[in-house]
């Protein structure tokens, strides 16, 4: 039990520190070889601090723990919006004012929904995964034409990318760009699987469901690139690229860490997290589109913050009091 703690503990701290160098040795290289910022900053800036997720989940898949990665990729979204943007919000209020955010918002809202109906057939087939991934690069591929189209239009990603630019620059050669490209996801497939390892033998160790792992210990360990790359947008007063680093992040969970995998196997679905989970994770997303374009739009508060942290302490606090009724 003390080694697969140290298993998961290690492994959530390798992975949030690889995902970073990982991040930031692609987005230099592809600048490097010309590749239009909009793009790094979608593919690479945006939907970089989900790729732990992705990994998490895909390797679970290959090692027959399915529930893992239903899990993951829900409790993520559960944690990006309730810890991390609740955390930064008890840091420094967040207005928030950009245009890409509401054209982010329906289409996370709209995935949601496909996803719900996905989930209520009780599984995820391989065909289905295949969908989901292809909407993930048609959503992209969107967002790269609407840059385009409108080049006066100042995406927050693409500001975010600039500004990491030169901060990277100053620390990395072009050597060292190459050497972090490959270190960094070696060790980004090194961390994921000591942190599923030691998922694993503590769900058998105390003969908790795998998917409570996952929305649990899993999904908070995947969430800390999302936590630590919010809060620096926040110090460095760019409150959008915070709530955009979540959204992107969430409409890549849905998308990708639950369609690769599925493509892997077909995911099944566990009716409880149908009717538990989704829906927390539904409300919160509703719950902070309010926050950001609702009555008072534009800026999420302190005690805004406070209260999805509360919530998702409550959640954390009911799914583990479930969970020992249950082994009891």
């Amino acid at each position: 039990m003390l080694i697969n703690l140290g298993q998961l503990i290690i492994g959530i701290i390798l992975l949030a520190w690889s995902g970073e160098r990982f991040i930031e040795a692609s987005a230099l290289l592809a600048k490097r070889f010309n590749v239009p910022s909009i793009f790094i900053g979608l593919v690479i800036v945006g939907f970089g601090t989900s790729s732990p997720e992705l990994i998490v989940s895909t390797l679970a898949v290959v090692k027959g723990n399915l529930g893992i990665a239903v899990g993951n990729a829900i409790g993520s979204n559960i944690a990006n919006v309730a810890l991390v943007i609740g955390l930064t919000a008890m840091v420094k209020p967040l207005s928030v004012n950009s245009n890409i955010l509401k054209r982010e918002f329906p289409i996370l809202l709209a995935a949601m929904f496909v996803v719900f109906f996905l989930f209520y057939e009780g599984s995820i087939s391989r065909v289905e995964g295949i969908l989901m991934c292809f909407a993930m690069l048609t959503i992209i591929y969107g967002f790269y034409l609407a840059s385009r189209n409108k080049p006066k239009v100042v995406d927050v990603l693409t500001q975010e990318l600039k500004q990491q630019e030169q901060e990277f620059a100053k620390r990395m050669s072009k050597n060292k760009m190459i050497f972090w490209l490959i270190a960094g996801l070696i060790l980004l497939i090194s961390s994921a699987d000591i942190l599923v390892r030691g998922a694993i033998g503590i769900a058998t160790a105390l003969g908790v469901n795998q998917v409570v792992i996952g929305l649990t210990v899993v999904a908070f360990g995947t969430s800390l690139p999302e936590l630590v790359a919010t809060v620096a947008s926040v110090l460095k007063n760019e409150p959008d690229i915070a709530v955009g680093n979540v959204i992107g992040s969430n409409l890549f969970n849905l998308l990708m860490v639950l369609g690769v995998p599925a493509i892997i196997h077909p995911l099944p679905v566990d009716k409880i997290v149908l009717y538990r989970d989704y829906p927390v994770m539904l409300g919160l997303t509703v719950i902070l589109f309010l926050m950001c374009f609702g009555k008072g739009k534009g800026l999420i508060k302190r005690w805004h913050g406070a209260g999805l942290f509360i919530i998702y302490i409550v959640y954390i606090a009911a799914l583990a009091l479930n969970t020992f009724d249950v082994i009891n």
